[in-house]
């Protein structure tokens, strides 16, 4: 059932975001690791001999083990910021890290996982989302032996993700937290903006089929005009630019931005998409599953009634729309606690009494 918040109150530059949030939260220091997949087959049946999977940890390995996903472009770094890792992280949050064994993995095709940047350019295997959940669950328990999650949390991407571990792997977690996503295929605005991202940087002469020397310009501007478009949030944004004099110059501010995602890495990841449905399946899932959105977001519009409709096939399922206001920031909003951890802290109550 749906309830509203008000009802109850790349490399050096992800070293630095990770040591930068360390700081300035009161948990532990996150390490960095990697491990080798051997013989990772895809879904289109491709094998690489080796796939390269980065992780991050925070806590020590003996506490209860949650999955936390990042969204599109992303790293383990970009959740380790103080509005996400700064609000649960630390001592007496909701995902205590003196108590938690939490696992950031960079996404297969991005951070420091293997991505087509890395020599294969547009060679490299063309892997879903179902792929990125297949890298997960063998790093988990072929590498860092975990057969059981407390928890998967995810955002954006990594939320749509959450949803198929709960189909895939029904009775790996006690719950799932899918964060700015819904559990259909990707349609409507949602898609036409992720293929005008695609073709503006497959149009640009310098991409020349993949085989660049130096980034296409087109990196920078695509994705810079899709995150504003896509992101935001109308009424923060509008309070930020109320003028075309200041809409101008938030834009030229953005453009000033370098690109953080080679090209081919991002098209593969907005393409890698294409073909995520859960929908067929939801009633396979068994974990507890709060479904968390904002009403101002993007990508996924609240009015179009898809989530309020498509939760009730979900045993266990909730469904968290948070109001929006100018402090919320659309398709990211999401990305601060505050708005929803005082629900996470309910969610994971009945495991606990349960483990008792």
């Amino acid at each position: 059932m749906r309830f509203s918040f008000l009802s109850r109150l790349f490399s050096f530059l992800s070293f630095v975001l990770i040591a930068a949030a360390s700081s300035a939260a009161d948990y532990p220091a996150p390490k960095e690791g990697d491990w080798i997949a051997r013989d990772f087959k895809f879904h289109t049946g491709e094998v690489l001999p080796e796939v390269r999977l980065h992780y991050t940890t925070v806590g020590a390995s003996t506490g209860e083990p949650v999955l936390v996903l990042h969204g599109t472009a992303g790293s383990a770094a970009s959740m380790l910021t103080a509005d996400f890792a700064g609000e649960v992280f630390g001592p007496g949050q909701p995902l205590d890290a003196t108590r938690y064994f939490i696992i950031l993995p960079d996404a297969l095709g991005g951070g420091k996982s293997s991505r087509p940047s890395d020599g294969l350019r547009m060679r490299f295997p063309k892997y879903n989302y179902d792929d990125m959940v297949l890298a997960h669950y063998r790093l988990l328990t072929e590498h860092l032996g975990v057969r059981h999650l407390r928890l998967i949390i995810g955002q954006s991407m990594g939320g749509m993700q959450a949803w198929l571990w709960g189909i895939a792997h029904p009775d790996f977690m006690d719950a799932l937290v899918p964060m700015a996503c819904q559990p259909v295929e990707i349609g409507g605005r949602n898609w036409m903006a992720r293929r005008m991202l695609i073709d503006w940087i497959k149009s640009d002469p310098e991409w020349n089929g993949g085989n660049y020397a130096k980034q296409p310009a087109s990196v920078q501007k695509a994705q810079a005009y899709f995150s504003m478009l896509t992101s935001g949030g109308e009424r923060a944004l509008y309070k930020a630019a109320p003028t075309w004099q200041k809409a101008d110059q938030y834009v030229n501010e953005r453009l000033k931005r370098p690109a953080s995602v080679d090209a081919n890495d991002l098209i593969y990841l907005y393409e890698s998409s294409r073909d995520y449905n859960p929908a067929p399946k939801l009633e396979s899932i068994k974990a507890r599953l709060l479904a968390i959105n904002s009403a101002d977001d993007e990508r996924n519009p609240a009015e179009l009634g898809i989530l309020e409709r498509e939760i009730k096939r979900v045993k266990q399922g909730r469904y968290l729309l948070i109001p929006a206001s100018d402090q919320t920031r659309g398709h990211g909003t999401t990305g601060s606690a505050k708005w929803w951890k005082p629900h996470l802290v309910e969610l994971l109550q009945p495991a606990v009494q349960a483990a008792k």
